[in-house]
């Protein structure tokens, strides 16, 4: 097929740039719902789009996905100033799914600690970075799709790269761009924190535990969770075994099943009731300790979890 006759054809030229689009719309949102969104409105203006004179279909589509990302960043933030309780991104189970064709430093990284950093960057900090660190944009691309002289692009991707060095875990879990398990000395650390936990012992857990540890936990105002970051391991221990003795039926019932899982490239936890998922914990690991747990509950932030296969996490 000629490259004319591929460009009249939208869904055929559009299809293979839709995993970098989604991958970039969910760094840029947080949020895989959003993303898909945004990716939609990307295609309809492709569709719309005269493509016969667009000479450059990825730098297009990427920048028009920015654009977008950018308009929705602002209703975005207006919502987040009334969201309770601490926000964390949509958990994703599949990494590979969303990353650019390239090999940046950061081209695998979807950890939720990264999510949240970048979540702290000005827009346009966080589109430059992206473009620029992640997707290997040149700043004249970044330029163009920020609409900003190539200089104004290259202080922005300055500023947020200090942040991002600055605050990103040292040593942590390395991202997994895999779908499915986890490895098995990961899952053998799970279980036997899972069964301290279950067994209240605090002075075991504790022992898993960095002393800095850090339990953000996302319910929306929807379900139970904490409205604050729990830090600190003595703290963090007794958290876990008071929602599992206080609140039994609230964040456990019977007929819940665990299986283990790669969230954001994490090891990480799942549970799930007959309907569905109805909570997912990530664990940033170093070494043989857990450094953070980042829980979500909030069921909205969860719908787009394909449902257990009958596997649950071994005891």
């Amino acid at each position: 097929m000629s490259s004319t006759s591929a460009m009249s054809n939208p869904a055929a030229s559009f299809e293979p740039y839709r995993r970098r689009l989604l991958g970039l719309a969910y760094r840029m949102l947080g949020s895989m719902a959003d993303a898909e969104d945004a990716v939609q409105e990307t295609y309809l203006r492709w569709h719309a789009a005269d493509r016969d004179r667009v000479s450059d279909p990825r730098a297009f589509l990427m920048t028009t996905t920015t654009r977008i990302c950018l308009d929705m960043l602002t209703s975005a933030r207006a919502r987040r100033e009334e969201y309770v309780g601490p926000w964390l991104p949509e958990p994703v189970l599949d990494t590979a799914a969303l990353a650019p064709d390239c090999r940046t430093e950061l081209a695998e990284d979807l950890s939720i600690a990264l999510l949240l950093i970048l979540d702290q960057l000005s827009p346009l900090e966080r589109a430059a970075f992206l473009l620029h660190d992640v997707f290997d944009f040149s700043f004249r691309e970044v330029a163009t799709a920020l609409e900003r002289s190539e200089a104004a692009c290259r202080q922005l991707a300055a500023r947020a790269r200090v942040h991002v060095r600055t605050a990103r875990p040292r040593g942590a879990t390395s991202p997994q761009a895999r779908s499915g398990g986890i490895d098995a000395r990961h899952a053998q650390l799970l279980s036997a924190f899972r069964a301290a936990t279950q067994a209240g012992d605090l002075r075991a857990m504790t022992q898993f535990l960095a002393s800095d540890v850090r339990i953000v936990s996302d319910g929306g105002g929807k379900v139970r969770a904490a409205l604050e970051v729990i830090e600190g391991a003595d703290r963090a221990a007794r958290f876990l075994v008071g929602v599992t003795r206080k609140h039994p039926g609230t964040w456990w019932r019977e007929d819940f099943t665990l299986r283990f899982a790669t969230i954001n490239g994490m090891p990480g936890v799942i549970v799930d009731a007959p309907e569905g998922p109805v909570q997912t914990t990530a664990f940033e690991i170093e070494g043989d300790v857990i450094r953070a747990l980042y829980i979500v509950r909030n069921l909205e932030k969860l719908r787009h979890l394909a449902p257990a296969r009958h596997e649950s996490a071994p005891e």
